[in-house]
This record gives structure tokens, C-alpha cells and sequence, in this order.
């Protein structure tokens, strides 16, 4: 029994030495030291020796027993370690290669337009205010001297969700309720930039949703030479110094009387091109003095109030003034189209 136990340790010692990996050695360790191993197998066996023989016998199992172990911790120890240096050589980092580069998003182009826009007529003392995209027929409509079957409506084919509520087909619904908050006892300077909806077929210079900034100036005394003034003004921060504008007589039903202002064409100079279609102009936006019967509905006296309001779409705006052909560049979430216009 004794050689039997020296050869289940040199065995077993050799076997250690040669285990490849983890498994390997906790397959070793349950074949000898396990309670079906082989040296349990020996110790089995101790019956059948004399009372001398067994003290002997069970002292040399247990130092077989504390070899085979402490070789198995030993080459655990070795292989966990050779492990973490291979993963550590496999994961290492090479911080002399130059790092990823990190795309920067920045404003959308007709967000940058619009808050150019509203800094423009902040400095100039207006307030900027908003309302609802879902609006009654009331404000969007009646309140601004569209009463039902008015043929002006037609001029604004609209999204209606019930006879009395729609989609709102301009800003000007904002400049109604803030006249009716205001009680007619206060004057108004307000911008109020904001989406819409048209029924229209969706092409190059047309979508059914789009943007707009309208404002509007109730005080006493206000003047169609203000509003001149006030377009002026805009068109030349926002497109150059040396442009001019012209005011053309036209109709809106909230006006009395009502403009067109065209811009000089800033390819050729009022000389006439393409792109002014042989003007030398073009249209940018729509305006007049605000109708008495729009003040009146408001609770404004027209006989002590006057105003003027105008509206504009940044779209067309940023077309004008970028070049931008196609304003459905400004929906369609084109990345190669929206970084052109990223101001870093």
C-alpha cells in the first residue's frame, strides 16, 4: 500500500505539470482527491493492515494528499496568472493612436433663421409670444375678420378636425389673443413664430406644413411709415446692407390697406436675372395696418389705436438668402444637406 500511494503521487504530480488550463487541474484534483479519487480508494483498504501498519499508512496518505494539493494551488496560481497576462497583452491600448473623431450636431438651419429673426425684433422692443398649433375657428379665422363663408378663406385651405377646431393656418391667431388679453388699454409689440398647416401639394417651393413669424405694433399713432421703417430694417440685417425694398399695394383681410415687400435682387443688383425672374426684385413678406374691425373685436378703440402687422416664412427666408432650391431640404433630415449650414 505504500508504493501504491508513492506511485498515485508521482502520477499525479506529473499530471499537474502537464495540465494546460483550469479545467484540466480541477479534473486532476477530483481523480485523486476527490471522494471516489484514488487515494480515497487506498484508505479504503486500511482495514485489512495491522494496528502498527495503519498510523503509518494514514500519516503518509495525508502528506500524499497535502503534495498533490498544494501542487494543484501552485499550478492554479501559474495559470491564472499566465491567463490575466494573455487577456492584459490582448486588451491593451495603444494611446499613441490617434482618438475617434466625435460628430457635433449644432442648430437646424431654420431654427438658426428664426432665433436671427427674433434677436432682430427683441432689440427692437418686441416681445416674443406663442399659442396653440390646435386652434379654434374663432381666432385663426373670425376674430380676424374672416367671418364664416368669407371668400378669403379659400386662401388658406386648412386641416379641420371639427367645425370648430383646426390645424392653425398662420401665427396671426396668437396676435388676437394677446390684443384680447391685454383688454384694449395697453399697447401690443409682439413677434410670434410657430408652425402651420396648409392643405397643399408638397413640391420645391410648396409643403403642407411650414413655418412662419408674424408680428404685430398697436400703440397710438402708428403709421404705415413705421412698418416701412421697421421692413427696412429687417431686410437689411438679414440680407446686406445695400438691399432695398419696395412696398406694393395687395389685399389680406386683417389689413386696410395691405402691402407686398420685395427685397432688390441680390444676384443682380435690380438689374434684372433669372432669379428675380427680369425684376430685379422678389417677394419676401406680406404686411399692413392692422383692420379697425381687428382692433375693434379686440377690444381696441380703432379711433385712438392704430397698428401695423406683417408676417413671414423663415423658410423661404433661408432659401433667399442660402441659396436653398428645395425647401423640402429643410424635412427630410439629410445630414449632408443640414451640415452645409453648421456653424461650428
Amino acid at each position: 500500500m505504500k508504493d501504491q500511494l508513492e506511485a498515485i503521487q508521482k502520477e499525479a504530480l506529473e499530471k499537474v505539470t502537464q495540465a494546460a488550463n483550469l479545467k484540466e487541474l480541477q479534473d486532476i484534483r477530483v481523480s485523486y482527491l476527490g471522494k471516489k479519487g484514488s487515494i480515497t480508494k487506498v484508505l479504503k483498504g486500511m482495514g485489512k493492515l495491522s494496528s502498527e501498519e495503519r498510523p503509518i499508512i494514514g500519516q503518509m496518505a495525508n502528506a500524499v494528499r497535502d503534495a498533490i494539493t498544494t501542487s494543484i494551488e501552485e499550478k492554479a496560481t501559474s495559470l491564472e496568472q499566465a491567463a490575466l497576462e494573455k487577456r492584459l497583452e490582448e486588451e491593451s491600448i495603444d494611446v499613441t493612436l490617434p482618438g475617434r473623431p466625435v460628430n457635433i450636431g449644432g442648430p437646424h438651419l431654420l431654427t438658426s433663421i428664426v432665433e436671427e429673426i427674433e434677436d432682430l425684433f427683441i432689440g427692437m422692443g418686441y416681445e416674443v409670444k406663442e399659442g396653440p398649433e390646435v386652434e379654434t375657428d374663432y381666432f385663426n379665422f373670425e376674430a380676424l375678420n374672416l367671418p364664416k363663408n368669407h371668400p378669403a378663406r379659400d386662401m388658406q385651405d386648412s386641416f379641420y378636425i371639427t367645425n370648430e377646431l383646426l390645424l392653425r393656418t398662420h401665427t396671426s391667431p396668437v396676435q388676437a389673443r394677446t390684443m384680447q388679453e391685454y383688454e384694449g388699454n395697453q399697447p401690443v409689440k409682439m413677434i410670434c413664430p410657430g408652425k402651420v398647416y396648409r392643405r397643399d401639394t408638397d413640391d420645391a417651393t410648396h409643403s403642407h406644413q411650414f413655418t412662419q413669424i408674424e408680428g404685430l405694433y398697436v400703440d397710438k399713432n402708428v403709421r404705415m411709415s413705421d412698418l416701412k421703417g421697421t421692413l427696412d430694417k429687417f431686410a437689411k440685417k438679414m440680407f446686406g446692407e445695400e438691399r432695398k425694398i419696395r412696398l406694393r399695394p395687395s389685399f389680406f383681410p386683417f389689413t386696410e390697406p395691405s402691402v407686398e415687400m420685395d427685397i432688390s435682387c441680390k444676384v443682380c443688383h435690380g438689374e434684372g436675372c433669372s432669379v428675380c425672374k427680369g425684376t430685379g426684385w422678389i417677394e419676401i413678406l406680406g404686411g399692413g395696418m392692422v383692420h379697425p374691425k381687428v382692433l375693434s373685436m379686440a377690444g381696441y378703440d380703432p379711433k385712438v389705436y392704430s397698428g401695423f402687422a406683417f408676417g413671414m416664412g423663415p423658410e423661404r427666408i433661408a432659401m433667399l438668402k442660402y441659396g436653398v432650391s428645395d425647401i423640402r431640404g429643410f424635412y427630410t433630415n439629410d445630414v449632408r444637406f443640414l451640415k452645409q449650414y453648421h456653424k461650428a
